[in-house]
């Protein structure tokens, strides 16, 4: 039992930075990973990958100009990423491109820039620090910036819980009876813009999607409803940051990459033993496998 309190709980009570960390990323889990699966219900996983990058030249630009300073760098990604998000929209309504190609098109430049401004800026230590997040060193600014994110994003899902539901299952049927749809997709990208921005304070540009589409996509081997979706999969994402800290402690991981490992180790094995996963599939007849 002593072995199992000092493998589990002294991480956490010896080190203020692992307690920071935990709450960090359990206030991301509980923002994100509702809108994680509502960007799995939309089909729009890869797009939040590509929002993640969008918002790199927003925060290059906020340390070009200020250093490893909180709020600049959140103002910069916050503007990035909702000049990319109107963009790749503004494109695919105008032109014969789609919208996918079209925020493919605006990330691959976007990455590209922030890169660039960011080697030209600083070092190599500095590019590693925004790409990849530094979880461990939160401080309190950061984390009142993530915990006011969570409380914006809770109470707008609540309060849209329907509206979002409906434009992410049948949006036509939306239009069709409300003036709402636009509104609640622009909604819907403003939340998802805040979101990666609260995780690329712990976990970077390329990581802070994880927290987000691997505990959800986890979550449908498991679950149906959208209520138990969101539920289960923010359950996930606090398992996967509870057991990413600790892999990175004892084993001396960095810790951003270990919690992704850990979410995709949960993702892995719901895919083999959820009801939903594998398991449904085989045991399927061959004509509702075909359906």
């Amino acid at each position: 039992m002593e072995m199992v309190q000092q493998a589990l709980l002294a991480p956490f009570v010896e080190f203020a930075f692992m307690r920071r960390a935990l709450l960090g990323t359990f206030l991301i889990c509980v923002s994100a990973c509702p809108v994680g699966v509502f960007l799995m219900l939309r089909r729009m996983s890869l797009a939040g990958d590509a929002m993640a990058h969008a918002i790199l030249p927003g925060a290059a630009a906020g340390f070009a100009l200020f250093g490893l300073e909180l709020v600049p760098m959140t103002l910069g990604g916050l503007i990035a990423g909702g000049v990319v998000a109107l963009g790749a929209g503004a494109v695919s309504r105008f032109t014969i491109l789609r919208e996918d190609a079209a925020m493919a098109a605006f990330y691959l430049i976007s990455l590209a820039a922030g890169v660039v401004m960011v080697s030209a800026r600083g070092s190599g230590l500095d590019l590693l620090h925004i790409l990849f997040g530094t979880v461990l060193a939160l401080d309190d600014q950061a984390l009142a910036l993530i915990g006011l994110i969570a409380a914006v994003t809770s109470t707008t899902v609540l309060l849209l819980w329907r509206g979002l539901v409906a434009e992410c299952l049948d949006p036509l049927y939306l239009r069709s009876v409300s003036k709402l749809g636009p509104a609640l997709h622009f909604a819907f990208l403003v939340l998802l813009v805040l979101n990666l921005i609260a995780g690329f304070q712990a976990l970077g540009t390329l990581l802070c999607v994880g927290l987000m589409i691997l505990p959800a996509a986890a979550a449908r081997f498991w679950a149906d409803r959208a209520a138990s979706l969101c539920l289960t999969a923010i359950a996930f994402g606090l398992a996967a940051s509870l057991a990413g800290l600790l892999l990175s402690y004892h084993a001396a991981l960095p810790s951003g990459p270990a919690i992704i490992l850990s979410a995709g180790s949960l993702y892995l094995g719901s895919l083999l033993l959820g009801p939903r996963g594998l398991r449904l599939s085989l045991h399927a007849s061959p004509r509702r496998r075909a359906i």
